[in-house]
């Protein structure tokens, strides 16, 4: 009998000792959008690949823009989602540093805490000298509009990036094809 208490105590012990695991950046950023009113974000794997593109083609050309990879409406596309933001960074080598830095920037705060996001991609990549962090996160929502469920006018997809710009406007009322916010 003392040997089961004493192998309890000594079980809980080890357990309390054991430090806690750092939050994963989907946690950290489920925590900053609960404590500003919206709702958590998980991570998804077609976005995880979308910023690990991106990172990847800002450390090749150690740049850091938005349109190192191309343009952000057709970057995002493959995600299927009705409202899509991104934030990129570089310079701290974890992911807590970096979302504080986004955090404290109001632009990139603003796409942090996009409306009805769901989901989010997170990664980085260093550059070749191994010296520089790339960070891109992209965070999105609204899928049944990205959808279209068939309907001929569809929503159009709309991307945030950079001070959380809105997409473009279509340049004319009669388009054959509208793709991504384009008339074709």
């Amino acid at each position: 009998m003392h040997r089961v208490v004493g192998g309890l105590i000594a079980g809980f012990l080890l357990l309390t000792a054991v430090p806690a695991m750092a939050e994963s950046p989907a946690e950290l950023i489920s925590s900053f959008r609960l404590k500003h009113g919206e709702v958590r974000v998980v991570r998804d794997a077609t976005l995880d690949r979308i910023a690990m593109d991106q990172a990847r083609a800002m450390a090749a050309k150690d740049d850091l823009s938005h349109d190192a990879l191309g343009p952000f409406n057709r970057r995002v596309a493959p995600a299927g989602a009705g409202r899509a933001a991104e934030n990129i960074a570089y310079g701290y080598d974890n992911f807590e540093k970096t979302l504080g830095q986004w955090i404290d920037s109001s632009g990139h705060r603003k796409n942090l805490l996009l409306h009805n996001a769901s989901r989010v991609g997170i990664a980085s990549a260093r550059n070749a000298s191994g010296k520089r962090t790339y960070w891109a996160m992209v965070i999105a929502g609204d899928y049944e509009k990205g959808k279209g469920k068939g309907k001929k006018d569809k929503e159009p997809l709309v991307a945030v990036k950079r001070e959380a710009a809105p997409a473009t406007k279509p340049r004319s009322s009669t388009c054959t094809i509208k793709l991504l916010s384009l008339c074709i």
